[in-house]
């Protein structure tokens, strides 16, 4: 095991604890419109993907999706959102080994620029380090599993995709990073971890973890 030369993290669910309160946004608003869904069922379906792939599939599953709303269910998300999101455990310790070993991270999500200034924004000393080294797929247009935005943040780093670690509890995050050949961990907090596994990622559970699992 050695340790990489630059760290991606995925945002929702690896950084910030998002995931819940918007599944439940996403759970609640679905069933209003003729679709309702387990919290399992919206996780599996949803979890990782773009907002406007979650409105392309509720409506051919039979939910009545009108135009517009995606953008209506961002501004209910961000809302929602900005009335508090937790930090992941053990993710300002993990940044703090980073620094300390002289690594090199940033984010690459599936989600907008305002979303993590709204989620990350909450925690000012984790906001200062990584507010200049985020990567959305609504700013440069490659949403996961296209590679293309782990490759991005590669290069404007300088460093080959196999010095990179990729840290994602998606299947759609894991696969990119897996395509973008850098090494993969799944983030399996809350037992996602065989369909993680299954693609090839790493699985982990605790963030607590990842010092070791990088060599720091």
């Amino acid at each position: 095991m050695t340790r990489p030369d630059l760290v991606i993290f995925d945002c929702d669910g690896v950084l910030v604890d998002s995931e819940p309160l918007t599944n439940d946004l996403l759970q609640r608003d679905l069933a209003a419109r003729g679709l309702p869904l387990s919290p399992d069922r919206i996780d599996r379906l949803f979890t990782g993907g773009t907002m406007a792939g979650v409105g392309e599939t509720a409506r051919e599953m039979g939910a009545d999706i009108p135009p517009g709303w995606v953008e209506g269910f961002y501004e209910t998300m961000y809302a929602r959102l900005a009335e508090g999101t937790p930090l992941i455990d053990g993710v300002a310790a993990a940044l703090d080994r980073l620094d300390v070993a002289g690594i090199p991270y940033a984010v690459g999500s599936n989600g907008s620029e305002r979303k993590m200034r709204i989620t990350l924004g909450q925690h000012p000393a984790i906001w200062a380090r990584l507010r200049d080294r985020l990567y959305s797929a609504h700013t440069y247009g490659i949403a996961k599993p296209d590679p293309g935005l782990f490759l991005r943040a590669a290069a404007d780093a300088g460093v080959p995709p196999d010095r990179c670690a990729v840290i994602d509890d998606s299947p759609s995050g894991c696969t990119a990073g897996l395509r973008a050949g850098m090494r993969t961990l799944g983030f399996a907090a809350h037992g996602q971890g065989p369909r993680l596994a299954a693609l090839g990622a790493e699985v982990f559970r605790s963030m607590a973890d990842l010092p070791r699992l990088l060599a720091l």
